[in-house]
């Protein structure tokens, strides 16, 4: 039996999106573990209300690192 290229299309969609959500899952973990157990001592959402552009900086760092991990897992 052969599968169609629409088959094949759903198939590998199906795929891709479960490596984007095991990225997803991985990635926000990552971010946790080293907002919770690294940088334990600092509170990253307070640092940036006070004007810390370098507490800004690493946290838009880490969300941009988790957009490109899902996005490269999505093509």
């Amino acid at each position: 039996m052969e599968i169609s290229s629409i088959g094949q299309t759903l198939t590998f969609f199906a795929i891709n999106l479960g490596y984007a959500i095991t990225a997803l899952i991985v990635s926000v973990v990552a971010l946790l573990i080293i907002d919770k157990v690294v940088y334990r001592n600092i509170d990253f959402i307070e640092e940036i209300k006070k004007g810390n552009v370098a507490a800004a900086i690493f946290q838009s760092t880490l969300f941009i690192f988790i957009g490109v991990v899902v996005a490269i897992s999505l093509s």
